[in-house]
């Protein structure tokens, strides 16, 4: 999966989920600052990711995502990591 495809559904996540405005959903968005989601949000959102993810997300790799990029970059290392397993 590319980075773009997993940008893409995040950001439909983020619109049917969180009724987000598709203009505000860049990839150097602030999660908490220009998107105003909290811990419960960031943990609605990878519930809802989990159905495209190879395996369980290590809960300290998103202590450090800051921006959607940082998300993408760190589900695209995911499964980057489980293919080559």
């Amino acid at each position: 999966m590319e980075k773009q495809e997993i940008f893409d559904k995040i950001k439909t996540a983020l619109i049917e989920e969180f009724e987000m405005d598709e203009a505000k959903l860049t990839p150097e968005a602030r999660l908490y600052e220009d998107l105003e989601l909290d811990s419960i949000d960031a943990v609605d959102l990878i519930v809802k990711l989990k159905s495209f993810l190879p395996r369980n997300i290590d809960p300290e790799v998103f202590k450090t995502v800051r921006t959607l990029q940082d998300v993408v970059d760190a589900i695209y290392n995911l499964i980057q990591n489980s293919e080559s397993k």
